[in-house]
């Protein structure tokens, strides 16, 4: 489906926006203004801001699931491998110019539970751990749901971390600590 230029538009500076200042402290206002379309235009495309948030997180889940595939991918072969070479998009990220963490858990803390916006937030963790366990799975790992939720609690806190640390290093910890917890899950092995 098509994406009509002005609708590109918001979702771009939203993009920007909400994950450099937060999304209460990014306005309509703001919005429209940054994005260069009638006030009637951004209604049209997004009837509320929930929408658009909706919308953003839609992109950021595209956008970072894209970037654990790839990194898993590039670990190797043996799905073992890839379950710490998805750590390398922790470090591509933990380096990134001005980052601020995981904009799904940013978006978690500033909307309240049972909200659309932190469904979404809880159902793109949930969508990850499911994959993290499909790979656990074909790991061979005894207790596959077990490794993917240590790796997902490991992922998670690297990302909170390399935030507030602001020290990307992080990135190469969590990853020697994924590495460590992939070698007793498979060694538990029968």
């Amino acid at each position: 489906m098509a994406t009509s230029p002005a609708r590109q538009r918001i979702l771009d500076t939203a993009f920007r926006l909400f994950y450099a200042r937060g999304l209460r402290a990014v306005g309509v206002d703001l919005l429209i203004a940054e994005s260069g379309v009638a006030k009637a235009t951004f209604y049209k495309h997004f009837p509320g801001k929930d929408d658009l948030v909706l919308a953003y997180l839609d992109r950021v889940d595209e956008v970072w699931t894209g970037q654990l595939q790839a990194a898993a991918a590039a670990g190797g072969d043996r799905p073992a491998d890839q379950l710490v070479g998805l750590f390398d998009a922790l470090g591509t990220a933990c380096r990134r110019e001005g980052y601020r963490g995981c904009a799904f858990l940013n978006a978690a803390a500033e909307s309240a539970p049972g909200t659309p916006v932190h469904e979404r937030t809880v159902a793109h963790k949930r969508q990850v751990r499911a994959w993290v366990r499909e790979l656990a799975a074909e790991a061979g790992a005894a207790r596959p749901e077990a490794l993917a939720r240590a790796l997902t609690l490991l992922l998670d806190g690297g990302l909170a971390s390399g935030a507030l640390d602001a020290d990307p290093a992080v990135a190469d910890q969590a990853r020697e600590s994924a590495r460590e917890l992939v070698a007793v899950a498979m060694s538990d092995t029968p």
